[in-house]
């Protein structure tokens, strides 16, 4: 028999066994996408309970948009620890951790004082970056590259599940047969017990020598490459509208602003996440299917703008529910960037990418945050706010889209079908 027949016998089974080891990256991905869903719900569901939480701690609308804006402030911080923790000591503890510090940060924010409240918020937003971060390291390990846009799309639709389900279903549950504070108590059990899978099914990974510091090296390649930031910059222009105006000021909005009750304006406002778990899977495909990342790009974009203007300036122009889903399929284009910037950086610094990308997405948000509830604010003269007041602000949401949209056209085309072109 010759050596080359014995070979070609032979090349399957390594084939086979390296698509096997991809499963056990495939498992743990999944239990982070539930703590994805999970810490997601938090995010959202303080804007389901602003009025009882300007009751317990006694803050104005400003008070509480600076409080719930902590969050933001230790995510976009420990989004670079987060890559450069995965890239150093692999998926396992890393991620545990941080799902154990969002299970405490949860039990402080309901135990109802306001320093625990903030301490906890601070907590959540450190642990839940490394939600996404390990999701999208998991995912680079268990899924090809050919559906990379397409397994972080899934990925987001977690995520946005659990943005959905902390307006759509925590609003009645608040309202009704559970205190708000036993919600986020009880939040905190749930996400103990993600954290212990996480550390019974990743796989392990010895850690790269050196010294402490010499783990954040990888983020000099990033860093380095103007394309990095135009994917972060991109990005967090269009997660904005939706952390900021939907998640904490999308109830309010609806009911000041257009009257609608408090129990409707929280489902409708729960549309956008919705859009987003059909628009971020269905967008990455479309970008992964045709080989192209940018005309996908531009298009949910176009999309977004359009809805967000027809909901904001043009109420009534689309039947309730619709413009907030329609948003949402639009804006699920923000993780297009993600997959984006992972493709103009080397492959060995996938996590430092991820993390260097939700460190700029979410500055963009921590700062916006406390600026938008005083803008709304100083334009409401300390008196009730209505329909014009939050119009006027939302021309801040208006330019950070059509922002996105301009820098667009300068990013690198990314997609397989440029690649071969290149090649």
């Amino acid at each position: 028999m010759s050596i080359q027949h014995t070979e070609a016998r032979l090349s399957p089974l390594p084939k086979r066994v390296e698509a096997a080891s991809h499963w056990p990256f495939v498992a743990a991905w999944l239990f982070v996408c539930v703590f994805y869903f999970i810490q997601y719900a938090l995010r959202s569901a303080p804007g389901v309970m602003i009025p009882e939480l300007s009751a317990t701690f006694g803050l104005t609308a400003l008070g509480v948009s600076s409080l719930l804006g902590l969050y933001f402030y230790t995510y976009a911080g420990f989004a670079i620890v987060a890559g450069a923790s995965l890239d150093r000591y692999g998926a396992k503890l890393p991620i545990a951790t941080g799902v154990f510090g969002v299970a405490i940060g949860s039990v402080m924010f309901g135990l109802g004082s306001m320093g625990a409240a903030e301490g906890g918020r601070l907590l959540q937003g450190a642990g839940s970056a490394f939600a996404f971060t390990g999701a999208v390291y998991l995912a680079a390990r268990g899924f090809s590259d050919r559906w990379l846009a397409t397994a972080v799309g899934f990925t987001q639709l977690f995520g946005m599940l659990g943005g959905f389900a902390g307006q759509f279903a925590v609003g009645p549950l608040v309202h009704g047969p559970i205190a708000w504070e036993s919600f986020w108590i009880y939040s905190g059990g749930a996400l103990a017990i993600v954290a212990f899978f996480v550390l019974m099914i990743t796989p392990g990974h010895p850690p790269t020598r050196g010294s402490l510091l010499s783990m954040f090296a990888p983020y000099k390649v990033v860093l380095t490459n103007p394309q990095s930031y135009l994917c972060g910059i991109v990005g967090g222009l269009l997660f904005m509208p939706t952390n900021v105006a939907d998640m904490i000021w999308g109830v309010p909005f609806l009911h000041l602003g257009l009257g609608v009750e408090t129990a409707e304006a929280a489902a409708r406002s729960s549309m956008v996440p919705l859009g987003w778990v059909i628009g971020a899977p269905l967008l990455g495909y479309l970008a992964d299917r045709i080989g192209l990342r940018k005309p996908v790009l531009i298009g949910g974009i176009l999309l977004a703008l359009a809805s967000f203007l027809a909901i904001v300036y043009a109420p009534g122009l689309l039947p309730p529910y619709v413009g907030g889903l329609l948003f949402g399929i639009g804006s699920g284009a923000a993780m297009i960037p993600y997959s984006m910037i992972k493709e103009v950086n080397p492959d060995n610094v996938k996590g430092s990418a991820t993390g260097a990308m939700n460190f700029l997405v979410f500055s963009f948000s921590a700062f916006l945050a406390p600026a938008f509830g005083g803008v709304l604010v100083k334009l409401s003269g300390g008196h009730q706010m209505t329909l014009e007041t939050f119009q006027h602000a939302h021309l801040i949401w208006v330019g950070a889209i059509v922002l996105a949209l301009i820098l667009t056209f300068f990013l690198r085309e990314t997609g397989s079908a440029a690649r071969k072109t290149a090649g």
